[in-house]
């Protein structure tokens, strides 16, 4: 057994995982398939089971901003819980805390060894195969290129796909879920910068990304975008630069300052979008949707000119969207005016995550979304 394997199993004994055959869909055990088959990565605008949280900063991580850190993931999780279960982590030693933070109402809490809260990007990326059948795919989390520990969070994957009854699918690749956007009928969105990485893929050609890609979840044309590598932990993730609304139809970051290293390549993904096509030949409608001014003459963003303030990173859940908001009210509302003409019939909650902002990401950076089988 390796020793990944073999911490796999030290964590579902801490787990307790024969408690959360309720949250598991009436099944316990992991399946592997070695050849998946049939299997494609859903939209996340299809209708949800639940939405997974970590509640997991720790000082060694955030320092003195740990604290506001798990108090933002609670204010998502309860706002989310409005709309839809929802699942948090959380280490054993934290469970009381998460519970009083977080509230009881249609929220399970689950406990697993963690490192940091980025759930998206180390949980594995859910699969489902047309027929009920539920899947996880895990990318080999290893903290971003070996920039961050990885050694709790990099088993989470397949703790997760236990804990839920998915079929692991183990894919070569080392990736993270903030780094693929998908339409749900085949296109899928990609930065070079992320995947394309020796720190993550090395000796890997960008046509061997796309085939393993293409393979696990049933993708049949990929979008590229060059994203920038070296700027932040994700070496620029999708999910801050392009997101698909339904098929043919994405929103684009579009960064107006001219001092941001995102303000040139957000025009050059702009131009790369607008020319591009989906897997059914559509051309795709783009729409914009710029992050607030940061610095001193802007009224908000407490001072911190290091925030990722990107509106673009939000979370659509059962009936509503979850969004962001930096105090900035231009900003805001045009975020919100986006949002409502694109996702009609939804409700746009816009929450607070400064302290999240704080350390890079954003609320679909810290949820992952289970679909409903």
């Amino acid at each position: 057994m390796s020793t990944r394997r073999h911490f796999l199993s030290q964590l579902a004994g801490a787990a307790g995982l024969g408690g959360l055959t309720a949250l598991a869909l009436g099944a316990t055990g992991t399946v592997r398939a070695a050849v998946p088959a049939g299997w494609h990565m859903p939209d996340e605008h299809g209708p949800q089971e639940r939405v997974f949280l970590a509640f997991a900063a720790q000082r060694r991580v955030w320092g003195a901003q740990a604290a506001a850190v798990n108090d933002a993931v609670a204010r998502l999780a309860r706002t989310i819980a409005r709309y839809q279960p929802v699942s948090v982590l959380c280490r054993p030693a934290q469970r009381r805390q998460a519970q009083d933070r977080c509230g009881h109402d249609n929220i399970e809490f689950l406990e697993v060894p963690l490192d940091d809260i980025w759930v998206r990007d180390y949980g594995g990326c859910f699969v489902t195969d047309g027929r009920g059948g539920l899947g996880l795919v895990d990318l080999n989390f290893n903290g971003w290129g070996g920039k961050q520990s990885a050694r709790n969070d990099g088993a989470v994957a397949p703790w997760l796909a236990q804990a839920t009854g998915a079929t692991l699918l183990e894919s070569d690749l080392v990736g993270e879920g903030g780094g693929i956007e998908v339409d749900g009928q085949g296109t899928a969105i990609l930065t070079e910068s992320c995947w394309v990485n020796r720190n993550r893929n090395p000796g890997w050609s960008r046509a061997d990304i796309e085939a393993e890609l293409k393979h696990h979840f049933g993708l049949r044309k990929v979008i590229w975008l060059p994203g920038i590598a070296g700027e932040d932990i994700t070496d620029a993730h999708v999910d801050f630069y392009a997101r698909f609304v339904r098929p043919g139809v994405v929103i684009a970051n579009l960064d107006n300052d001219p001092d941001s290293y995102d303000h040139g390549l957000t025009r050059e993904h702009l131009r790369i979008l607008r020319a591009a096509t989906d897997a059914d030949g559509r051309r795709l409608q783009v729409h914009m949707l710029p992050p607030p001014l940061g610095g001193r003459s802007n009224v908000h963003i407490r001072d911190n000119d290091d925030l990722a303030r990107g509106y673009i990173n939000y979370l659509p859940v059962n009936g509503a969207v979850i969004a962001p908001q930096f105090g900035d009210a231009r900003a805001d509302g045009y975020c919100r005016d986006l949002l409502q003409a694109l996702y009609p019939g939804r409700v746009i909650e816009q929450v607070d995550i400064d302290a999240i902002a704080g350390g890079g990401g954003g609320i679909h950076c810290v949820t992952k979304n289970m679909p409903r089988a």
